[in-house]
């Protein structure tokens, strides 16, 4: 089943940053290391579309390092766009950050015209973290948790550089179903939007394609080609002790297990999805969406055709009756 998740917070968070644009110079874009395309929000690209941008792609230490710089590579190759990997062990970020915006808007600087960075992402992409990191300070929650930031801050990085914090924010549709499962794995969708069985079963069948090796050592599991999604994800329950009474496997609980490896990284550096596939995804999700949008105004045009030949036929009978008195 597809997976949405647009609280109503959200729609204040579009509004905040539809206001704060006009008087923004670099957009900074937070995105997750292991979904760089899933992690990135459509939404925020037609609130901001002309303004420069950074992405950061952040957790990169969790991320399969071979794809992290193929998406770097794509990121920087586009218009007045730069890329940067971000992780724990990065000495210094706030230098790091502050040279590429300025590298980005070079007119921008000093006291009669300081720097103004609007910093976004999803929800649970480790904005909060970072900002704390950069400021040196606890200045935000934190938390393994969808939507703790709910108010937007300010935040002094230099004299001449200020840093507008925005609550994380998903988009009302999402159109690419696995975009939605792997938000899902990262854990940036709420808890009420998904079932923790299902989307293990997804994240598996990506697994055992492109990470079996990681996937088998972590789960002590062999010989998985031969298994369907649902007989690997018993088996491994039945090894992380998810069993019921009768020796039935919890399934829902084998999920969350799965799930709760995946985020911490315990099965290795994993990455669901590569530039192609995404773009792929995005392509095939766009076509469905518009031949969505033909059938439903197909249907529009069907229902004004009806209704204006019943009106037709309503006068036709309202002047035969004015004829006959």
């Amino acid at each position: 089943m597809p997976i949405q998740w647009f609280p109503g917070h959200m729609h204040l968070t579009k509004k905040a940053i539809s206001e704060r644009i006009k008087e923004t110079d670099v957009v900074i874009e937070l995105l997750d290391a292991r979904l760089p395309g899933s992690s990135a929000n459509p939404l925020l690209h037609q609130l901001t579309g002309h303004k420069p941008k950074l992405k950061l792609l952040n957790k990169q230490d969790l991320a399969d390092p071979a794809r992290t710089e193929e998406w770097l590579a794509h990121y920087n190759s586009q218009p007045d766009t730069r890329a940067l990997g971000l992780d724990a062990s990065v000495t210094a970020p706030a230098q790091r950050l502050i040279q590429a915006c300025r590298a980005l808007a070079p007119l921008r600087g000093g006291m009669a015209k300081p720097m103004r960075v609007l910093i976004c992402g999803i929800p649970n992409v480790g904005k909060s973290t970072l900002i704390n990191t950069l400021t040196g300070k606890k200045a935000t929650k934190t938390g393994d948790e969808a939507g703790i930031t709910k108010m937007e801050q300010r935040i002094a990085l230099a004299a001449d550089f200020y840093l507008f914090d925005t609550p994380g924010m998903l988009w009302p549709k999402i159109i690419v179903d696995k975009s939605g499962y792997n938000l899902a794995a990262s854990g940036a969708v709420g808890r009420n939007a998904y079932d923790d069985e299902e989307v293990a079963l997804e994240l598996l069948n990506y697994l055992r394609q492109h990470y079996a090796p990681l996937m088998e050592a972590r789960f002590k599991l062999e010989n998985t080609a031969g298994l369907h999604d649902d007989e690997l994800l018993t088996e491994i329950g039945r090894k992380r002790g998810a069993v019921l009474g009768g020796g039935r496997i919890n399934m829902q609980k084998a999920g969350e297990l799965v799930l709760t490896d995946f985020r911490a990284a315990t099965m290795g550096r994993i990455t669901l999805e590569t530039v192609d596939e995404f773009q792929a995804w995005w392509a095939a999700g766009m076509a469905i969406e518009a031949e969505k949008a033909k059938k439903k105004n197909k249907s529009k045009k069907g229902t004004r055709e009806a209704d204006a030949e019943a009106e037709a036929e309503a006068d036709a009978e309202d002047h035969g009756d004015s004829g006959d008195e």
